[in-house]
């Protein structure tokens, strides 16, 4: 098993990035928050991603982590029946590793189905076998704010902006921020001062 990969970041694509390491380059493919994590491809600098390997009857895939949780997590998705690596890192797109706990947690498919390709059924089974598995104190606080934050996302469309800037947006809001009208001017903020870059 290849538990991590240390090298030269070469290119980052879409929905994986290639790091060189002794002179082999090697296809990782990774969530958007290990993507957004890394440096700009072609750097000088050493990346480290821990690392899943996926051995299909077609195909050897590696999966690329930013840190050991994320990489743990991952693997309990996958023992999931019917969740597969690509579904897994469907979830992990939708945020980070707190909210899927305690989306988990609470009981509320409705938070993991926002991934593509998870359907109501899946997202059921995910939280049947996972939820004495996943750690989450405050599991009650975080779900009422991941539903404020999907509220101001669907506002801030409806006002023009595309949901993945303001989804950007919300997630640079500090935590202090209380309550949907404040939140929403924060956000507004945000992404009239990146406007004006």
């Amino acid at each position: 098993m290849i538990y991590s990969v240390s090298g030269k970041l070469a290119l980052k694509g879409e929905n994986f990035v290639v790091v060189e390491a002794g002179g082999v380059g090697l296809r990782l493919y990774v969530s958007k928050g290990t993507r957004t994590a890394l440096p700009a491809a072609g750097g000088e600098g050493v990346v480290r991603l821990f690392s899943h390997l996926h051995v299909k009857e077609d195909a050897l895939d590696l999966y690329g982590f930013a840190s050991q949780d994320e990489l743990e997590f991952f693997g309990m998705l996958i023992s999931v029946s019917g969740v597969g690596p690509k579904s897994a890192l469907a979830i992990l797109d939708t945020g980070p590793l707190e909210e899927l706990a305690a989306a988990i947690k609470e009981n509320r498919p409705d938070l993991l189905t926002r991934a593509a390709g998870i359907g109501r059924k899946t997202a059921e089974r995910v939280i049947l076998e996972l939820k004495a598995k996943v750690e989450s104190t405050r599991s009650g606080a975080v779900v009422e704010r991941m539903e404020t934050d999907s509220d101001l996302i669907e506002a801030l469309a409806s006002l023009g902006y595309r949901r993945d800037e303001a989804r950007a947006a919300i997630a640079k809001v500090g935590e202090e921020v209380k309550g949907t009208e404040e939140r929403l001017k924060a956000a507004l903020k945000i992404l009239g001062a990146n406007a004006k870059r």
